[in-house]
């Protein structure tokens, strides 16, 4: 019986070219693998849609690099509802389906989190991306899908492209539930910092920025990756975002960014397959690996 199963998806798994990008991947499960064995548990690792593996044998799945399942959601959606009574999974079921879908920021708002101002526009309530402006007072915003990953389908659009992307949007909205949001311009100019957090503390902090002319901070598009230590304000506020959650999540990251006036706003809140930068303070491993150990105990 294994005690844990690491998760990813099958390009991670064993690949046959080992990329720079791909290596970080690797290294970062082994330092979790290590530090979970020290303590005395049995690790195994596997992808997500492994049709030949046992789910039935391993005692805990905790959820890694799956970074495939939101272009495949309704598959990945039927594999976790067939394995949920054969494992505990982790972080638990519940929290999964609530945090693939963005409209979990509106629950944390309503429980006092200071988010991202955020429009929701579903499939069968189609709203034109000039008329939520309107209403809100918005110039340049950013469209975004409600179960997405990557900056996947994400666009800037600015006041005087408003026309031009309603098609796109249109489209987009048939097909999923969509996001508008109004665009922070201090995303170009201070990116936007992750805490990591493991079963309610917080570990570390990185800080994400855009390339000139971008801003996307996640290094698909060009972003760098820079060290960060946080404010105490921002470690409490990080904080308080995962205990705002039913369960607390085990693992998982707080995004946040910065209103011109300084105030902390809330852009994502990661708990399904987050990556959480181990790499970058490999201690940290010891302090997921105990974080785990607590939530299950």
């Amino acid at each position: 019986m294994t005690d844990i199963t690491l998760l990813t998806c099958k390009a991670y798994f064993q690949p046959k070219e080992v990329t720079p990008y791909i290596a970080t991947i690797l290294h970062e499960r082994k330092l979790l693998q290590d530090a979970l064995e020290k303590r005395g548990l049995n690790v195994d690792c596997t992808y997500w849609d492994d049709p030949e593996y046992d789910w039935s044998q391993t005692k805990t799945v905790v959820f890694r690099t799956i970074w495939d399942y939101f272009e495949r959601y309704e598959e990945f959606s039927t594999w976790m509802n067939k394995i949920k009574n054969k494992t505990q999974l982790m972080n638990p079921i519940s929290l999964i389906n609530w945090n693939i879908d963005k409209h979990y920021l509106a629950d944390l708002e309503k429980k006092g989190i200071t988010i991202v101002p955020t429009a929701y526009v579903d499939t069968g309530a189609y709203r034109s991306i000039d008329s939520v402006c309107e209403e809100n007072g918005w110039t340049d915003v950013v469209i975004k899908p409600a179960i997405a990953g990557g900056a996947f389908h994400t666009y800037k659009v600015q006041q005087n492209e408003r026309t031009s992307f309603e098609e796109l949007f249109q489209k987009l909205v048939k097909e999923r539930d969509m996001l508008i949001q109004p665009f922070q311009e201090t995303i170009t100019s201070l990116g936007e910092a992750s805490l990591m957090v493991f079963n309610g503390k917080y570990t570390h902090a990185i800080l994400k920025k855009a390339k000139a002319g971008d801003y996307r901070v996640q290094d698909d598009f060009g972003g760098s990756v820079h060290d960060y230590i946080p404010t105490p304000d921002e470690i409490a506020f990080a904080e308080r975002v995962f205990k705002a959650c039913d369960p607390m999540p085990a693992y998982g990251r707080a995004d946040i960014i910065w209103d011109t006036d300084g105030t902390i706003l809330l852009g994502e809140l990661e708990i399904i397959e987050p990556e959480l930068w181990i790499r970058n303070h490999p201690e940290a491993a010891n302090d997921f690996a105990e974080g785990i150990l607590q939530y299950l105990q």
